[in-house]
């Protein structure tokens, strides 16, 4: 299904922190919100996942309203993995994916083999069947992060959000798990993700969305939305931008704004 944001408005205790933003996801597709600390990347995020509720405007996933919907149909169209999930103590792997099917159990429904089914095909698709017994936090921080997409895969929803899905990772696991999001995506799954490196984004994200002071200053390809102006709108910086050999997405490199001296020598 696809994401739609419509003249979506939100803030805070009357201060505006996102302001009149639009966005399309097609089906299948990854989309990487970037910008500035501060820009409301988060509060979209959290708007869109019905944890905050916006002063106007409309997200709408296949066509219908997440805010017009019940709280169990909503999580049957939409799931969050927030930035710093907590997990109940010396919780395994099993037990943290199986949170995932919550929103489908329920007085006249319980556990089931479709439950089952469901928790050992999100497990197999983040290669963690094999940690299954293992508790969460004897892991490894891409490990862990693997487990909670398996979690969020098991909720079974249309629409994914990913809130900097590789914070606090080294370069190794947050490849791993980027490169995890675009099989989720090719399994049919509408992604919108923030994160901070521009990188990640413009290799992995069919669009980006960049946020400035609440507001979408450009949107599309990141190889067509990508430049110096962009980066010295969202950064205040002057860069480079090359094409990676291997595939020709952007490669940001800031300039200085003073030769740098090399240290003499002798």
């Amino acid at each position: 299904m696809d994401v739609r944001v419509e003249q979506l408005t939100a803030g805070y205790s009357g201060r505006t922190v996102v302001d009149r933003v639009d966005m399309t996801v097609p089906p299948g597709q990854v989309a990487a919100v970037v910008g500035p600390n501060g820009c409301g990347k988060s509060t979209l995020l959290r708007a869109m996942a019905r944890l905050h509720t916006p002063a106007s405007g409309r997200i709408l996933i296949g066509g219908d309203d997440v805010w017009g919907l019940k709280q169990r149909q909503a999580a049957h169209r939409i799931a969050l993995l927030p930035q710093s999930p907590q997990a109940p103590e010396a919780v395994t792997v099993a037990g943290l994916v199986r949170y995932g099917r919550h929103p489908h159990q329920g007085l006249f429904r319980q556990w089931s083999q479709e439950d089952e089914r469901a928790v050992e095909r999100a497990m197999t698709a983040t290669r963690v069947t094999g940690l299954a017994e293992r508790r969460l936090d004897e892991l490894s921080g891409g490990q862990r992060q693997r487990c909670w997409l398996a979690m969020a895969l098991a909720q079974q929803t249309p629409a994914l959000l990913l809130d900097e899905p590789t914070s606090a990772l080294d370069i190794g696991h947050a490849v791993e798990v980027l490169e995890l999001v675009r099989e989720i995506a090719a399994d049919g799954r509408t992604i919108v993700m923030v994160v901070h490196d521009l990188a990640a984004a413009a290799r992995y994200a069919d669009t980006l969305v960049a946020m400035r002071d609440g507001r979408i200053v450009a949107c599309g390809p990141p190889r067509e939305t990508i430049d110096t102006a962009l980066m010295r709108e969202l950064y205040g910086i002057d860069t480079e931008i090359l094409a990676a050999p291997s595939d020709g997405s952007p490669v940001i490199v800031p300039v200085s704004p003073t030769p740098v001296r090399q240290a003499a020598t002798g």
